[in-house]
């Protein structure tokens, strides 16, 4: 179980407080999104500008790591950079979304500072900002464009290896598309790629993509799924004990 930008859905996403009642509320770990600021510190932000998660205008990129920490992310917490979550949670496990590539380089030399190497799984839909990461000494999940070739070729029956990669953090849906069926995760688990869901928000929904070996659910509101998996009759909760750990497993 995996907290979307913390507890996204009851607290202001990417902050501190929302990673921090995500814990609270049971999450095995927490999803966050990075960019760089006009002085290339990794900062905790999804958006590439600032007005629909501060008080904040403009690029994140147009000011520095010291005034973007300022601007009122909600409930009057600054926006925080990586290393501030890196620092407050040193054992926890991260999932790192790298939404531009500059970042990727920044953002492994952090990780290798931090020595949180071992606790996380960086991804990004650009397949240029994994490249930092693909010596496999911290563990990426699979870039779109990697996860759509692999879809395709599980259709296809085809024995295809992303050697490079050691996860997926996929939508069930995307558009029309059935992206988590029944061939896609057989070939993940042939494969020994776990996949992590978002956003799954509703438990049956988190209950049928457990039952049928998902292996984690990112999610707005990791109390839900604290009570569903909780109460949930055998066989139909997460098929491994590690579930939701952003790690291979």
């Amino acid at each position: 179980m995996i907290g979307h930008r913390g507890a996204a859905g009851d607290f202001p996403e990417n902050t501190m407080t929302s990673f921090e009642q995500a814990f609270a509320q049971g999450a095995d770990a927490v999803e966050l999104d990075v960019r760089l600021s006009s002085d290339a510190v990794p900062m905790v932000i999804h958006d590439a500008t600032l007005e629909r998660t501060t008080d904040g205008h403009g690029p994140v990129a147009a000011l520095p790591a010291e005034g973007l920490s300022q601007i009122d992310a909600g409930q009057g917490q600054g926006i925080p950079r990586l290393s501030d979550v890196l620092e407050a949670f040193p054992t926890a496990p991260l999932i790192i979304e790298i939404k531009e590539r500059a970042a990727g380089p920044p953002v492994a030399a952090l990780l290798r500072h931090h020595n949180a190497t071992n606790r996380v799984l960086v991804g990004s839909f650009q397949r240029a900002a994994l490249r930092p990461f693909d010596d496999g000494e911290i563990p990426r999940a699979a870039a779109r464009r990697e996860a759509a070739w692999f879809w395709g070729w599980a259709r296809l029956g085809w024995a295809v290896s992303l050697s490079r990669c050691a996860a997926f953090t996929v939508p069930e849906w995307y558009r029309v598309l059935h992206v988590v069926d029944d061939r896609f995760l057989a070939a993940a688990r042939r494969r020994s790629l776990p996949v992590h869901v978002w956003t799954v928000n509703e438990p049956t929904d988190a209950l049928r993509l457990w039952s049928v070996g998902v292996n984690g659910v990112i999610t707005d509101y990791p109390r839900r799924m604290r009570d569903a998996r909780s109460t949930a009759s055998p066989g139909n909760g997460p098929t491994d004990p590690g579930a939701g750990r952003p790690r291979p497993l």
